[in-house]
């Protein structure tokens, strides 16, 4: 049987038998709960044994760890649907999982190369690819098809030139990367090709240096299953193995070059700055990230002129989410690269029925009305309202009607609907909340639009975790939640505009 035979084979039987071990009846649960059931690379088993153990030994919960192929791996959590982590050698295998929606967070921990290996002291005289065709050596890969260092390796020799003659004079191709470094260690094989961390574990081994391998690396991620039944808990475990002071020293210890995580807390707590604006439409994904992750969130809304205030005196939130561009450039120093989110217009807003007959800006300057706007230093819209009048030559004229300022839209709202005011300039979403009491009235100018950038801090003690928070916000269901409240959505390939109310009927 060939070798490539002999690996579907072992490969089929593999599947199976992970298949049946996935589907078998749950272990009984321990004194603390039903076991965490981890889906690892086989490459990457001492240290995860490691951590698991260590885990266990200071928490109580057990861990379940089944060891494969990622391929192999990922072929069998496609079948059964069951299980609470996957953890590949290699982020492909983990984007493959989630367009197959089977991950649902990823958590860096660490990063490998792909290297020649040969036995310590090189016997062959094996130092450049060539020599694998030329010498009378011996050759072990794995399976490009099943594993991560194999694919990595057949790419880059593809993209060398010599993927063919390298796989030509392979003896053999095996369904892991362990399979190929014990191997070399018993001498049945003169080269192999495996990860750099391994020969942490093979002392018998050496790397040969090899200018095709060069940044061929692996970033190796844990991915939570869309179909764990205790995502906390597995959140919880995936963050201990990535803690920079839990699980990254292990990985460290065995050869990883650990990307170093967040600091370990069973309860870690994110600050977040968020203009006051976004409350309605981020407050219940906060919260249900909130519960899914086990971590608080303390958020401080207010108007984000405020916000920059209390940052440039010294304050440093986890995380910003700007009502406008413009105030997180005021702060940039203090932030990674934002991403705009959403996008949301200037309306102006009046009781319903618009009694005083208000149908654009310059209305808002007649004698007599009563006018509310934002505060101009204190808020983004009280700076963006002040930028629009000013440019247009209606400041000074709507200026002496102007009763109320406020650090943000929902205080004007409300006055509106106390009826102390005639109209107020605030935000598309303010009048989504209210829109059985109110008529919102557009304003068609370019400036009249304010776009919201998410950033993490540059000093955030979690910064992981709030990226995470940061891909919730992006999610599906949040992105649903800004446009019900007429907000615009930036992200992806098909971007959303801003629901505009429409103009307001011609004057009788």
């Amino acid at each position: 049987m060939s070798p490539a035979a002999l690996v579907f084979v072992g490969t089929v039987v593999l599947m199976a038998v992970l298949i049946w071990w996935l589907r078998r009846p749950p272990t009984s649960p321990t004194q603390t709960g039903v076991p965490l059931v981890v889906y690892c690379a086989a490459g990457l088993k001492p240290p995860i044994e490691e951590i698991a153990r260590q885990y266990q030994q200071q928490y109580g919960v057990a861990v379940q760890l089944q060891y494969g192929g990622s391929q192999t791996l990922l072929a069998a959590l496609e079948v059964a649907r069951r299980g609470d982590l996957y953890l590949p050698g290699d982020d492909s295998f983990i984007q493959l999982a989630r367009d197959k929606g089977l991950v649902a967070e990823t958590i860096p921990l660490a990063r490998m190369q792909v290297i020649l290996a040969v036995a310590r002291g090189n016997p062959k005289k094996i130092h450049r690819l060539e020599d694998l065709r030329t010498l009378p050596v011996t050759l072990a890969q794995a399976s490009p098809e099943a594993t991560a260092v194999g694919r990595l390796t057949r790419q880059a020799l593809e993209k060398a030139g010599c993927w063919e003659a390298v796989a030509a004079r392979t003896r053999v191709f095996k369904p892991t990367v362990n399979d190929v470094a014990n191997d070399l260690k018993l001498g049945t094989v003169d080269a192999g090709f495996i990860f750099d961390a391994l020969l942490a574990q093979y002392p018998e081994l050496e790397a040969v240096p090899v200018p095709e391998l060069e940044g061929c690396t692996a970033t190796v991620m844990v991915g939570v299953l869309t179909s764990s039944q205790q995502p906390t808990a597995a959140l919880r475990f995936a963050r201990y193995l990535a803690a920079r002071d839990r699980g990254t020293p292990i990985l460290a210890k065995h050869g990883y070059r650990a990307t170093g995580g967040d600091p370990w807390s069973e309860t870690p707590e994110l600050t977040l700055y968020a203009g006051a604006m976004l409350r309605p439409a981020i407050e219940k994904t906060i919260q249900e990230f909130e519960q899914r992750e086990g971590v608080k969130v303390n958020r401080i809304y207010n108007g984000c002129g405020i916000l920059v205030a209390q940052m440039r005196a010294g304050q440093r939130p986890d995380a910003y989410f700007a009502c406008d561009k413009s105030f997180l450039t005021m702060v940039a120093d203090l932030f990674a690269e934002g991403e705009d989110i959403s996008s949301n217009p200037i309306i102006i807003l009046v009781p319903k029925g618009n009694p005083k007959g208000i149908r654009e800006l310059r209305d808002l300057g007649r004698p007599g009305l009563r006018v509310g706007v934002a505060h101009e230093q204190q808020s983004t819209l009280g700076a963006l309202t002040r930028t629009l009048l000013q440019k247009h030559g209606l400041y000074d004229l709507i200026r002496p009607n102007v009763k109320v300022e406020s650090a943000t839209g929902d205080f004007l709202v409300n006055q509106l609907r106390a009826g102390s005011l005639d109209a107020v300039i605030v935000y598309v979403s303010n009048g989504a909340l209210v829109s059985q009491e109110t008529v919102s009235l557009p304003i068609p100018l370019p400036e009249a639009f304010a776009i919201q950038p998410y950033a993490v801090g540059k000093e955030a003690r979690y910064p992981q975790l709030a990226t995470r928070l940061h891909e919730r916000i992006r999610a599906a269901e949040s992105r649903q939640r800004f446009i019900d409240l007429g907000f615009g959505w930036r992200l992806g390939p098909n971007p959303v505009e801003p629901k505009m109310p429409p103009p307001p009927p011609p004057p009788p």
